[in-house]
């Protein structure tokens, strides 16, 4: 019987890699993502434009803007000389944040009086323009505090856990290990049996001695090699090519890896079981891959969710292999702090493949 589950696992790999095309798109997206995700997903703002109408003509003005101008994601300092220009350059989107400096500022700051300037901000590039709000905060009171006869009886002293320099990539690629991991493992998973009815070779599948629970095993380690494969190329370029350090033990990632690619198969099953052809099950993929990437945590932070969609990202597969796989990367994680992410895995696992199995039954013997 194991031979016969090892023949059908081989002629799946032989069928998935058969053609020159089956191969490349195996490795073209995964090379072409792994170019251009760590540099397009990024949080930083290094390139932005800084609109100043400044109303005053002394000296601190002068110093608080060539402060400005000389912080790094500044490169760009636009200077306006009326309401009507400062609010052009944000209609325009020629900037994304714009600052007023009064006209009593130098003499406000000569005499230790308080100050207000305005910043405005465009909304419409919100997350650009609130970042770019708190680089321009800091110059802002770096430059009061030096210029203060009585500093602050307390300050706070920032200090980042995990990723003291906050390089964005060591936050993107851990998440991208599991993102393209679940694109290969699922298409893989969820094309295989749909590709056998479409082709007319599902019945015949059927036939032989295998019961379905060995046909589903025979395709359901394809997909998990695949994304174990996707996922290690990913892992191996993070850190040798990206410099994203690797704190935890290599075999707890790819047990957590394992894992996370058998809860896929099983989710890759149950779409292939209720599509006919393989083009509903491209749009089945589709349809649970956004959703789960949007409730991962990847884009948003899932404690800022509704209640409601905070419960649907706890049967989010790629929610808690996201977790275990940035702690693996960057919080030293041990196999009990990993645990917490795996079991869930493994019920997701559990439950999906006996959804998938009762329904590939039925339609196997309908």
């Amino acid at each position: 019987m194991w031979h016969r589950i090892l023949t059908l696992i081989i002629k799946e790999l032989q069928q998935l890699l058969r053609s020159p095309q089956s191969r490349r798109l195996l490795i073209m997206p995964l090379l072409l993502q792994l170019m251009i995700f760590p540099f397009a997903t990024t949080l930083e703002v290094t390139n932005s434009t800084l609109a100043i109408y400044n109303e005053d003509s002394g000296e601190a003005s002068a110093e608080l803007i060539q402060r400005l101008a000389g912080a790094h994601p500044f490169p760009h300092i636009k200077m306006v000389h009326d309401d009507a220009a400062l609010q052009h350059v944000i209609d325009d989107q020629q900037a994304s944040l714009a600052i007023r400096i009064p006209r009593d500022f130098s003499r406000r700051m000569a005499a230790r009086e308080p100050v207000r300037l305005q910043a405005l901000l465009d909304g419409r590039r919100s997350n650009s323009a609130q970042i770019s709000y708190s680089y321009a905060l800091q110059v802002v009171q770096q430059f009061s505090a030096e210029r203060s006869l009585h500093p602050a009886p307390a300050a706070l002293v920032i200090r980042n856990a995990y990723n003291p320099n906050l390089e964005y990539k060591w936050f993107v690629l851990p998440s991208l290990v599991a993102i393209i991991a679940t694109v290969g493992c699922l298409m893989v998973t969820a094309l295989s049996v749909s590709r056998e009815r479409e082709e007319g070779t599902f019945d015949q599948l059927m036939v032989t001695p295998l019961t379905p629970a060995y046909v589903m095993l025979g395709k359901a380690v394809p997909g998990i090699l695949v994304g174990l494969a996707q996922g290690s190329i990913i892992a191996a370029a993070a850190c040798w090519f990206y410099g994203v350090p690797l704190t935890g033990p290599l075999w707890l990632l790819w047990l957590s890896m394992f894992c996370y690619a058998f809860s896929l198969v099983g989710v890759g099953l149950f779409i292939s079981a209720l599509c006919a052809t393989q083009q509903q099950a491209f749009l089945g993929v589709f349809c649970f891959l956004v959703p789960s990437i949007v409730l991962s945590g990847y884009i948003a932070p899932v404690e800022n969710m509704p209640l409601f969609l905070r419960m649907v990202s706890m049967i989010n597969p790629l929610t808690h292999f996201i977790d275990a796989s940035k702690g693996i990367f960057l919080k030293h994680y041990g196999f009990l702090d990993a645990w917490r992410s795996i079991w869930p895995l493994l019920v997701i696992a559990v439950v999906t493949l006996g959804i998938a199995y009762t329904m590939f039954r039925r339609r196997s013997t309908s």
